[in-house]
């Protein structure tokens, strides 16, 4: 992803992706075994960082010690975290999914604390609270529904995913601080994740059969280039600039469009905790999106004149 795109419009891309992916996988549950329709999504998705790596001159070839590091982020982010997320869409609905990813952000924080010592500003901690306030506040007549075995299975495997794609993300900055580059390390980290998806399927017995009706055909193209190769390019030069704690804050912006969509085909009914919630979700994206300083000024009081 080019450097000159400002970061606004890399989190839109994200953003907006992602938000339609949610629905995308549901047509990829069914006949092929989720493990296996993730190794699918991401050999093709790895396979087409490298060519274009190729294609922009750019070497694809990285020492074995940056490889391990490299492998690491795939086996995690793109491999088991998402190999858990098709799993809970078999349990739970996909918006309730989008919730319980949406708190990758708080473990992103916590991560960037531990890891590389970032300070949890306040300005941080204020929009991923509203954030995350908004999120729940959407999605409450969904979360009030988990009540059975299956629906817990899924919560938990929702939740895993969520702590496991977090540590993923961090992994790929301290990739990006070492200077891996960002296609050739991005597509060995899905070859690798998806290789680890197929490893999963067959521990499992199930047999890496492919499904050739058009749904399903469509579904992975789309989840593999729009899903993989074009929001992840994006995500991740976001992640380089700004760090995994407010790049990580794509995960609630994506419930909300995500909520938009089922609006227009799925019939998702708005009620009166949906305005509530998305207005929580839009101050906090506003704030972790301004700069201190704009913070700072916003703060002030009307008649206290700017310096």
């Amino acid at each position: 992803m080019p450097a000159v795109l400002p970061s606004t419009f890399l989190y839109a891309i994200a953003s907006l992706i992602w938000g339609s992916t949610w629905m995308a996988i549901t047509f990829q549950l069914g006949t092929v075994d989720p493990a296996a329709s993730v190794g699918y999504r991401f050999l093709l998705a790895g396979g087409l960082f490298l060519l274009w790596s190729r294609w922009r001159g750019e070497t694809c070839r990285l020492p074995l010690h940056t490889l391990r590091w490299v492998a690491l982020q795939g086996v995690l982010l793109f491999g088991i975290s998402y190999t858990l997320t098709y799993e809970a869409e078999r349990h739970i609905a996909s918006g309730l999914m989008a919730v319980l990813n949406s708190s990758m952000l708080l473990f992103n924080l916590v991560g960037m604390r531990l890891v590389f010592g970032r300070p949890l500003d306040a300005k941080s901690l204020l929009g991923a609270g509203l954030g995350g306030l908004g999120i729940v506040l959407v999605f409450w007549p969904e979360l009030s529904t988990v009540n059975d075995a299956s629906g817990w299975l899924g919560v938990a495997c929702g939740l895993s995913a969520a702590v496991l794609a977090s540590v993923g993300n961090l992994v790929a900055q301290r990739n990006h601080q070492q200077g891996v580059p960002l296609l050739a390390g991005t597509g060995w980290a899905m070859i690798l994740g998806g290789a680890t998806a197929l490893l999963i399927a067959l521990a499992k017995g199930q047999s890496l059969e492919f499904d050739t009706r058009p749904g399903y055909i469509l579904s992975l193209l789309y989840l593999a280039l729009f899903g993989s190769v074009f929001a992840f390019a994006a995500y991740f030069t976001l992640l380089g600039r700004i760090g995994a704690g407010r790049a990580g804050y794509v995960a609630v912006a994506v419930p909300i469009l995500a909520l938009i969509l089922s609006a227009f085909f799925e019939g998702f009914v708005w009620q009166l905790w949906t305005v509530l919630g998305i207005a929580c979700a839009v101050a906090g994206n506003l704030i972790m999106l301004l700069e201190p300083g704009q913070l700072r000024r916003f703060a002030r009081p009307a008649t206290q004149p700017a310096p």
